[in-house]
């Protein structure tokens, strides 16, 4: 069995930790300099679980998939790497969304999100979630009214299972319109979740906010005290319950595309979680200092090597060393 994963003891019988994460499934195509240069399945949660699946966690993926080509694409990639697709469901008038990003001179991306997908029913059987479990959810999907009725329900399942709750608010541009009516869901996702990421992007689109401390004290602390909060190639800003507070700088990548680096940022952080068996109870008492390191030099290496290509994950080769790990 693998040295630092956590089980937990149900009828005599040992259980092993699992990721589940719950998201939209999406085709990235690429461009430089306007043309086309690479097509890759991707989404948010997506993106997170292919790197922790080709790490060796047990992953699990909840999802929707057009009843098209580039829907059987996603789920075989998903098999390919490991994770179980069983809960992505195809409905038969659906495509799959696209979504273009354009890199510019940084290699930063800019997106366009086209989507023709007439269902937003979320029709799903819930996967067993055990104690310690991990539940990653975020982006759009995750305060989509549409689906908001299946999303409360697996996160109250995974909360009432002892599951540890991680949300990445991932909140773009171009949902700018609709922050009123999502903001409801977002407190509540807020309310759930033991950790929350989001990016200098989301908050200056939600709030209007770009000061980690602002937008600590005045919009997430009283929801959820485990707040992480990046900006690209500046520090990651840490805020913690009893006033912990640290900056990490940025690691110097050399960077091909910044598609996939929060995404790859959560599951490296997922991954640290299962490396160093750090438990919901654990969790809730309070982590120490070198724990929150041990945690962010794990995510931001997922984020560095997910930058060093087009692909919105971590590559094969750096998956299996990492599998090596636990």
């Amino acid at each position: 069995m693998p040295k630092n994963y956590i089980f937990a003891r149900y009828n005599h019988l040992l259980i092993m930790r699992k990721v589940i994460g719950i998201g939209e499934t999406v085709l990235d195509i690429i461009f430089k300099n306007e043309q086309p240069i690479g097509a890759y399945p991707g989404g948010s949660a997506f993106n997170a679980i292919i790197s922790l699946g080709r790490s060796g966690v047990d992953s699990t993926f909840i999802s929707e998939a057009g009843n098209d080509r580039v829907g059987q694409n996603v789920i075989a990639f998903l098999k390919e790497n490991g994770v179980n697709a069983n809960n992505v469901n195809v409905f038969p008038d659906s495509k799959s969304p696209i979504s273009l990003a354009f890199l510019d001179d940084n290699n930063d991306a800019e997106y366009i999100f086209y989507k023709d997908h007439p269902h937003d029913q979320l029709d799903f059987v819930y996967p067993d979630i055990h104690p310690d479990d991990i539940v990653v959810f975020g982006s759009f999907y995750a305060v989509n009214p549409a689906i908001r009725p299946q999303m409360v329900a697996l996160l109250e399942d995974a909360r009432n299972h002892g599951a540890i709750i991680y949300y990445d608010v991932n909140f773009r541009q171009s949902h700018k319109h609709e922050v009123m009516k999502i903001t409801p869901n977002l407190l509540e996702n807020l309310e759930y979740a033991d950790f929350v990421r989001g990016s200098r992007e989301d908050f200056e689109v939600l709030y209007k906010l770009t000061d980690p401390d602002k937008v600590y004290n005045a919009e997430i602390s009283f929801y959820c005290k485990r707040f992480i909060y990046t900006q690209g190639s500046d520090p990651v800003e840490l805020r913690a319950e009893g006033g912990f507070r640290r900056s990490y700088p940025a690691p110097e990548t050399e960077t091909v595309s910044t598609i996939g680096a929060g995404d790859n940022f959560n599951a490296g952080f997922i991954y640290g979680l299962m490396k160093y068996g750090i438990t919901r109870n654990q969790i809730e008492r309070g982590l120490l200092p070198e724990q929150w390191d041990l945690l962010i030099g794990c995510a931001q290496e997922f984020s560095a090597e997910c930058c060093k290509s087009l692909f919105n994950y971590v590559s094969k080769e750096f998956g299996e060393e990492k599998k090596g790990e636990i």
